[in-house]
């Protein structure tokens, strides 16, 4: 019986060391694991900082986008209204030069009945031939 007891005894007190050791962990890692671990904690670090970076460039690029973005806007709206004030201008000239066509007309007709008359007209009427204006087709603009 004693040697039962014996047993026994030995039995608790392995169960307990074991349980002891699961509670409170084992502080023993092998020489390969730890440098596995390490080298992991150091990859992780490097992509966390990779990470870091490219969400900084990425709201950069995000940032720089917008602003081209508002800058195809603003010509846009530019390109549109100076698209009008051309279309504005052709109208007005087109008018302009039906006017002075017109105008001419009926002022060529006056000077041949004083031609055929007896008195000569003192001055001369000279027609201004109509002159086209050229535009640049540089614009300039301070951005």
């Amino acid at each position: 019986m004693t040697r039962t007891v014996m047993v026994r005894n030995l039995v608790a007190v392995a169960a307990i060391t074991l349980v002891s050791v699961g509670l409170s962990g084992c502080d023993y890692w092998p020489p390969a694991l730890q440098t596995q671990i390490e080298q992991l904690r150091s990859e992780l670090q490097s992509v966390t900082a990779e990470k870091a970076q490219l969400q900084n460039q990425y709201a950069s690029f995000a940032k720089v986008k917008d602003d081209l973005q508002a800058q195809v806007d603003d010509l846009s709206r530019s390109n549109r209204d100076k698209s009008t004030m051309i279309n504005s201008l052709q109208n007005s000239l087109t008018a302009a030069q039906e006017r002075l066509a017109k105008s001419g007309r009926a002022a060529m007709p006056k000077l041949v009945t004083a031609k055929s008359g007896a008195a000569k007209p003192s001055a001369k009427v000279k027609q201004k031939a109509p002159t086209k204006k050229k535009t640049s087709a540089k614009t300039t603009g301070a951005r």
